[in-house]
């Protein structure tokens, strides 16, 4: 029986993977190089300095020391919160408020298992930190997805087995990493992206947590 669910946070809850973008952009372009959204694909779901590895290969760019990458990322970072401290309860996704609170009203326990080391912030600023039982963020963990260790102490500190809950991610990583913690998943976006998850929801305006429960039983 499910009675828990752990949702990602960027581009899952909040409107917040443009800001990434538009940051991680701004860092390439000081690096003399183009970042497009595609390029961008590979980043969702992924930690802040394996984000950065993965830019400045695209940029053909590998000769930095630690630290300079370090002071790249921090940069980053700062472009990053500048943006989201100027958040509001609109960049929350449509659907995402009355299916938090269908869920509540049911009973289901609900963790935040996030990459994020703003996560806070951003539930602060767009006012639903109150929904969460249990917050695993990027100041929690060691290892990023699609290393299952944000979900594993998602589940251990909601106090459930990995089977009873449902995973909610728009991003390849995070639906691995669902899948390495012997957890269910759904994804959020592009079916033929997230093909791996049990369900695939475009967002979720008009879905209902009976409802979603029932699609995953008959794609069982």
């Amino acid at each position: 029986m499910t009675n828990s669910i752990i949702f990602d946070l960027d581009g899952v809850l909040v409107d917040t993977a443009k800001y990434h973008y538009l940051a991680w952009k701004r860092l390439a372009n000081e690096l003399g190089f183009y970042f497009s959204e595609a390029d961008n694909e590979r980043l969702k779901g992924v930690s802040r300095m394996d984000s950065l590895e993965i830019l400045l290969e695209t940029g053909g760019l590998t000769d930095f020391r630690a630290d300079d990458k370090r002071a790249m990322a921090q940069r980053k970072n700062g472009w990053y919160v500048e943006f989201i401290s100027r958040m509001t309860p609109n960049e929350i996704l449509p659907g995402v408020l009355d299916f938090l609170h269908e869920v509540r009203a049911a009973g289901v326990k609900i963790a935040l298992g996030s990459a994020s080391r703003n996560s806070a912030m951003i539930l602060g600023r767009v006012g639903i930190t109150h929904f969460f039982d249990v917050i695993i963020d990027g100041n929690k963990i060691d290892y990023a997805k699609p290393h299952p260790q944000v979900f594993l102490l998602g589940a251990e500190e909601l106090g459930v087995d990995t089977s009873q809950c449902i995973v909610f991610e728009d991003a390849v990583a995070g639906i691995e990493a669902a899948i390495s913690a012997g957890m269910r998943s759904v994804g959020v976006g592009n079916p033929a992206v997230l093909h791996r998850a049990d369900l695939v929801i475009p967002g979720f305006e008009g879905v209902t947590w009976e409802g979603l429960l029932g699609l995953m039983e008959i794609n069982r």
